[in-house]
């Protein structure tokens, strides 16, 4: 299932027409290293690993959207980095 939401999640960017180039690459940059640190978290917690791959969903969802609502971008990014176990990276 994490597989399958990450792979959805990178469709979604990079068939969006709504961000740059330089903004997709470094969306897919953040992705492939988070799904990393998802994938090892998933075979000692299966089901926390499943929340934050549901929070990153929403928040690609908000980014990528044609017609932003910062507060929106703003609330999903900050449900993601308030995960407990979440890897710390830079967002937006």
């Amino acid at each position: 299932m994490i597989e399958e939401t990450f792979n959805k999640i990178k469709n979604k960017i990079q068939t969006t027409t709504s961000i740059t180039a330089e903004k997709k690459s470094e969306l897919l940059t953040l992705l492939s290293a988070l799904e990393s640190e998802i994938s090892a978290l998933s075979k000692a917690q299966s089901e926390h690993a499943e929340s934050i791959a549901g929070f990153v969903e929403r928040s690609a969802h908000e980014a990528t959207r044609r017609e932003k609502d910062s507060e929106l971008l703003r609330l999903s990014i900050a449900g993601l980095t308030a995960v407990p176990g979440m890897p710390k990276m830079r967002f937006g």
